[in-house]
């Protein structure tokens, strides 16, 4: 059976305060949201091939958000770097290129130079705007009033319940790293959980203190599992709770009945816990400044 292929094609670097997850949030905005459905997405593009391994994961993860069948990065010098310090030990993957010639059924091209970081306001991935932004005009009436929201709101003047990172999208050690370097010194004022995205993950962590960091911030470090990102267990948030999350999914309902998601990078989210309400790194005050519990 042949799969349906859509290329899409980021040109120019991204800047420096815009992550991958911010990248995968405004192509699905691009395309659509289920604008992926019955493809294949192949990422293409100078700033693809910039981003870390870490970086790449979250695009192809998020492939499914957009209702992909698939998301795929051909392997360069760098996957092959990355897979060398595995058991996998690859000897040709670099090889597997797209032909010159290759075609595509559809091909979208984003300038990396326009992405800025953003969050969702909504209840689906493709919902987003500039953290910058706010609420646009022509936003959907159910979203909104399941949100609680209305248009023309500033996103940086919601206010926020709980925050939380993990997920299979955003709980890499790269990303808890990130998260740490906004929370040092500094401390959440809503409750925040902090959740590896696997027991190698944890444990790297802990060998890099990171989870002193979290916990001296006041935030929860817990065991990798995907609980809280599905409602299942921890953090499990009550109807009209407005959390900032790292996850991947937003639908109502997703990590507890009546809950209210915003989706952002971990940087963000680590920001919105400390100021209590969605925020950017630049934001956050200087630790000595920064607000006690």
């Amino acid at each position: 059976m042949r799969v349906p292929r859509l290329a899409l094609k980021v040109s120019v670097e991204l800047a420096p305060d815009v992550t991958a997850k911010d990248l995968i949030l405004t192509i699905i905005k691009t395309i659509g949201f289920k604008g992926g459905t019955g493809y294949a997405l192949e990422y293409t593009g100078s700033a693809i091939g910039k981003l870390s391994m870490d970086g790449r994961m979250t695009v192809c993860n998020m492939a499914i958000e957009a209702g992909a069948t698939a998301g795929v990065i051909a392997p360069d010098e760098k996957t092959a770097a990355y897979l060398a310090e595995t058991t996998l030990k690859p000897t040709n993957w670099t090889a597997l290129q797209a032909d010159d010639d290759a075609e595509y059924d559809r091909v979208v091209t984003i300038d990396g130079a326009t992405v800025r970081p953003v969050v969702t306001w909504g209840t689906n991935p493709g919902e987003n705007a500039s953290i910058d932004g706010a609420v646009p005009a022509d936003a959907d009436a159910q979203s909104l009033e399941y949100m609680g929201l209305t248009a023309g709101t500033a996103l940086k003047s919601i206010e926020i319940d709980q925050a939380f990172i993990g997920s299979c999208t955003n709980s890499r050690i790269s990303d808890l790293r990130a998260a740490a370097e906004v929370l040092r010194g500094r401390h959440v004022t809503v409750p925040t959980i902090i959740t590896p995205g696997s027991v190698g993950v944890k444990r790297q962590a802990e060998r890099e203190g990171l989870h002193d960091i979290f916990q001296d911030a006041g935030a929860l470090w817990t065991h990798s599992s995907c609980g809280p990102c599905l409602g299942m267990s921890v953090g499990v948030i009550a109807p009209g709770t407005r959390v900032v999350s790292s996850t991947n999914r937003n639908f109502p309902g997703r990590m507890g009945a009546g809950g209210r998601v915003h989706l952002a990078s971990p940087q963000v989210v680590a920001a919105s816990a400390i100021l209590g309400r969605i925020a950017s790194p630049s934001d956050v005050p200087a630790a000595r400044e920064a607000v006690p519990a």
